[in-house]
C-alpha cells in the first residue's frame, strides 16, 4: 500500500514540460492525452507548475506552485481554473481516482 502522495502528472510553465508518472503508462492513450491537454492549458493560462497527485486515501488533488519572483503568475485565475477543471473534468477525475484505488491501493469496487 502506498504511504505517501503519488504524482500522476504535471506541467511546468517555466520549463515548458509535461510529466506523466511512468507508473501510469497503462492508462488509455486518450486519457493520457486529456491529462496532458488539461495540465498544459492550465499552465499556459495562469503560469506556474501544476501537479496532480493522489493522496494516501486515493483522492486526486491539484497542487500548484510558482517560482518566488514570478509576478506573472495569476493566483486568482489559478483558483478559478482549478474549480473549472474540477467541474468540467469531473467524470475523468473520478474515474482516475477509482483506477488508482483499485489498481494501486487494492481496494474493492
Amino acid at each position: 500500500m502506498y504511504e505517501e502522495k503519488i504524482v500522476l502528472c504535471g506541467a511546468n510553465s517555466y520549463e515548458r514540460r509535461f510529466y506523466l508518472n511512468p507508473d501510469f503508462e497503462a492508462l488509455p492513450d486518450n486519457v493520457k492525452d486529456e491529462l496532458k491537454i488539461m495540465c498544459v492549458m492550465y499552465t499556459e493560462d495562469v503560469g506556474g507548475i501544476l501537479t496532480l497527485v493522489f493522496e494516501e486515501n486515493g483522492e486526486l488533488c491539484f497542487e500548484v506552485t510558482q517560482e518566488e519572483n514570478d509576478f506573472f503568475f495569476d493566483e486568482i485565475g489559478s483558483h478559478l481554473k482549478i474549480k473549472e477543471l474540477q467541474r468540467t473534468k469531473e467524470e475523468l477525475l473520478e474515474a482516475l481516482q477509482l483506477y488508482y484505488k483499485v489498481f494501486f491501493l487494492g481496494e474493492e469496487v
